[in-house]
């Protein structure tokens, strides 16, 4: 069987652009292997109408109503490769399968790596975030850590404050300018330039190299993020660098530098989030839907 289009990637974008195709009675294939970006954190916020909810719970219940229609088939696999074929895409799965479709649309999402420090990488999505708009607000002011990464931390340091007061722990990643000091300063965030040793407790509390912990609420830090797949990559599509990391770039219907290949969610996003990850992936499935008339 050719499919009108194959979804590469289940999760909040992929589930939005599958419901456009799916209300279209276009056949559509989703592929996903089941690996979520947020299925570290308990709770989803600033996505309206679904604000404190469960992430998987959100997911769960879009993936029912998209199967709700007769032309969507679901299959829990992993996409390993894909090429451009005279009918238009051939994709082969983990387990082998060798699919078709007329149009792909890339949701697949990226992975985030954090820096090699003890205690970071388990209390990730816990009590170690990256985005204040999705978690700020439940610190109720309490006291907040961002710990640098890159010198852009510096934006996330000057953010928090409004979340509660605000330690930027600088880490030997980046020496401030005097313009820079100024920032912080005016917005009443503490500089702390010793290095960090290691998270620990029962939240995220910031041992420093002398020993001291320094008690925080809740700790930030911008990972780098790679993509999760590396189709984009064998189908040539363009890729732009972003803050984070590499993304795919799209034009305004979300289609990539390949003819007949969409992108849309984390992937194709400089900085993301589920509500930004569905409304993606709506242009997504729209645009390949004028796609598969107008060409």
């Amino acid at each position: 069987m050719v499919y009108d289009v194959i979804i590469v990637g289940g999760s909040y974008a992929g589930l939005s652009a599958g419901l456009q195709l799916a209300r279209a009675r276009r056949s559509v294939l989703v592929l996903d292997s089941g690996l979520r970006r947020n299925r570290f954190t308990d709770t989803s916020h600033g996505f309206l109408g679904q604000d404190g909810r469960a992430p998987g719970d959100i997911a769960a219940e879009a993936r029912a109503q998209l199967m709700a229609y007769p032309t969507v088939q679901w299959l829990a696999d992993t996409a390993v490769e894909a090429v451009q074929v005279d009918a238009g895409f051939a994709v082969r799965t983990r387990t082998g399968e060798q699919l078709s479709a007329r149009r792909l649309i890339l949701a697949s999402g990226v992975i985030d790596e954090l820096p090699d420090i003890e205690g970071l990488q388990p209390r990730w999505g816990q009590s170690v975030f990256h985005c204040p708009y999705c978690h700020g607000y439940e610190l109720n002011h309490g006291a907040i850590g961002v710990l640098a990464t890159a010198p852009l931390s510096i934006h996330h340091a000057l953010m928090l404050p409004d979340w509660g007061p605000t330690t930027f722990f600088i880490n030997g990643v980046f020496e401030p300018d005097a313009e820079q000091l100024a920032q912080l300063a005016a917005r009443g965030v503490r500089l702390e330039t010793r290095r960090v040793r290691r998270i620990d407790g029962a939240r995220a509390d910031v041992v420093l190299s002398d020993g001291e912990i320094v008690a925080v609420a809740g700790l930030f830090a911008m990972p780098r993020t790679r993509m999760a797949s590396p189709l984009a990559d064998q189908l040539g599509c363009v890729l732009e660098e972003g803050p984070m990391g590499p993304f795919i770039q799209t034009d305004a219907t979300q289609q990539t530098s390949v003819p007949g290949v969409f992108a849309c969610g984390d992937a194709a996003l400089a900085a993301g989030s589920v509500a930004l990850a569905v409304g993606d992936g709506a242009r997504a499935g729209a645009g390949t839907h004028r796609s598969l008339i107008f060409g």
